[in-house]
């Protein structure tokens, strides 16, 4: 599962503003979006599911794209929306389910392919994706676990500890993939493999390279 936004100006990565313009910062989602769907695309063990913000015409935007299945998103705020995702994933009878953010274009396609492995070999029921920033860039389950939804403090550095924490109260085994990063702030631009060749984020890179020689 992969969460996303329509690039609307002024409406993503709204803290690269103002080292980008709006324009620029939807562009640069933009980009980032085709990056995760491309990579995603390449092993065709796992079957795509798209859960959009249902704004600004995002549902015509995404049902144009081919490949994947795309969904509204449902809830007040990103606890509700993941756990309405999970559920409507696992009820079609999936035996396990991992959602990604479009926030890391370079994020190894190893990485997702370990959560899946872990967790269909029982060695945890969750898995989370550490980020560097205290959240999380992925989250893998066999069973649906509302507690890890619910009251958790979104968009802080307390995410991940919290979310662990709720895991541990409810006896749910969780295992931790390797740290990783995502782009959401000016700094985050000015990482070097972000612009490495063989990261395979083409056009986050193409376009950055660009930006710089302006």
């Amino acid at each position: 599962m992969i969460f996303a936004r329509k690039p609307v100006p002024g409406m993503v990565k709204t803290r690269l503003v103002p080292m980008l313009s709006p324009d620029q910062a939807a562009r640069l989602y933009d980009c980032m979006l085709a990056d995760v769907l491309a990579r995603t695309a390449v092993d065709p063990q796992f079957d795509r599911f798209l859960f959009y913000e249902d704004v600004y015409g995002a549902k015509d935007y995404f049902g144009r794209m081919a490949g994947i299945i795309s969904l509204p998103q449902q809830g007040k705020d990103l606890g509700e929306r993941m756990l309405a995702a999970f559920r409507a994933v696992l009820a079609l009878e999936y035996t396990v389910a991992v959602v990604i953010g479009s926030d890391a274009p370079d994020l190894p396609t190893h990485f997702i392919v370990r959560a899946f492995d872990v967790l269909e070999s029982g060695a945890c029921e969750v898995v989370f994706g550490p980020c560097e920033d205290g959240g999380y860039y992925l989250l893998g389950m066999k069973s649906l676990y509302p507690a890890l939804f619910r009251n958790v403090p979104w968009s802080s550095d307390k995410v991940l500890v919290v979310s662990l924490e709720r895991a541990k109260v409810g006896g749910i085994e969780a295992c931790l993939l390797p740290v990783w990063h995502d782009v959401d702030k000016a700094a985050d631009l000015e990482r070097p493999d972000l612009l490495d060749e063989r990261n395979g984020a083409r056009c986050t890179r193409e376009f950055l390279t660009k930006l710089k020689m302006t």
